[in-house]
């Protein structure tokens, strides 16, 4: 059986494009491009709660990335660099191989270097820190929002959670529609460009990890605004509903921008090739308080506005 230092050097040592010292050292060393602040996220996935057991390495490998890109794109800012800590049950030569597959990919994707990290045996889980770059003082926050702001959103949002409820059992899709929500839910595709595109266009923005109310309700109380939603494209209420507006995993771009860059952000699907909805308006009121109505203007109740990790 190889040992830790074999398995890292062997499916986590890389070259690197743009870090002094990576891999291999105590730490690492990196230096900001001129003119630039950092951005630092972290993110966990563990088994059971992230992900099922049985999912793919090498998607699971991807993943694993993909999720914290997206919480550097919500900032505006361009990934650079990433750590990653995992622990796992065995040294399982061929599982371990598939998922740093699926990491490089992404990572090779987005411009990142893998600068370091720990591993360590035990109940699989994985920690990724990962780095950023963002013009200084130009980096998108949750707090920018002001009445008479757009709400937009990307994507298609509730596939992921569509393609985890086929996989619990708990509906059953189509074989054209279960390929494209388990592909949503496996292997999310961050928004980084629609991110870097939205400095100066957006007041405020965040990416939908728990569910597109509950994250909007995050911009909104932190902005200290309310807000009226009226979706034309919402499905009728049934579970695919409930996925749209509260189901996790979308890793798509909530946002806020002046009406007056309208014309701007409509631009953006085309040069993108990536939907975007205009699905309200940012209001003066109650601090986190979301009005939704649907197409005819009547009251959409939701049981629900996303995921708690403490509360199901």
């Amino acid at each position: 059986m190889p040992s830790e230092f074999e398995l890292i050097a062997r499916h986590f040592t890389r070259d690197t494009r743009h870090t002094i010292l990576g891999v291999g050292d105590d730490a690492a060393l990196i230096a900001p491009s001129p003119g630039c602040e950092m951005v630092v996220s972290s993110d966990m996935l563990v088994e059971g709660t992230h992900f099922l057991p049985d999912t793919d390495a090498e998607d699971l490998g991807w993943k694993t990335l993909a999720v914290n890109v997206s919480d550097i794109a919500a900032m505006g800012a361009r990934p650079r660099w990433a750590t990653l800590a995992l622990a796992l049950p065995d040294a399982d030569e061929a599982w371990i191989g598939a998922f740093a597959r699926g990491f490089f990919a992404c990572a090779s994707e987005f411009g990142i270097d893998l600068i370091g990290g720990d591993t360590t045996r035990g109940p699989r889980n994985f920690c990724v820190t990962i780095f950023g770059e963002v013009a200084a003082g130009k980096a998108l926050r949750r707090s920018g929002a002001r009445p008479g702001d757009e709400i937009w959103v990307s994507g298609r949002p509730g596939r992921a959670a569509l393609g985890l409820a086929h996989l619990q059992g708990r509906t059953v899709l189509d074989e054209a529609r279960r390929a494209d929500c388990i592909a949503a839910l496996q292997r999310p595709q961050p928004r980084a460009a629609l991110g870097l595109a939205l400095n100066g266009l957006a007041t405020a923005a965040i990416d939908v990890s728990d569910g597109l109310l509950g994250d909007l309700g995050h911009i909104l109380e932190q902005s200290g605004r309310a807000a009226q939603l009226q979706i034309a494209v919402l499905p009728a209420p049934t579970l695919e509903r409930q996925a749209w507006l509260a189901g996790g995993d979308d890793y798509e771009l909530v946002f806020t921008s002046p009406a007056a860059r309208h014309a701007q952000i409509a631009a953006l699907p085309l040069a993108l090739d990536l939907p975007l909805t205009q699905i309200g308006i940012v209001e003066a009121g109650p601090a986190g308080q979301i009005d939704l109505r649907d197409a005819s203007g009547a009251t959409i109740q939701v049981d629900r506005l996303g995921y708690d990790h403490f509360q199901g």
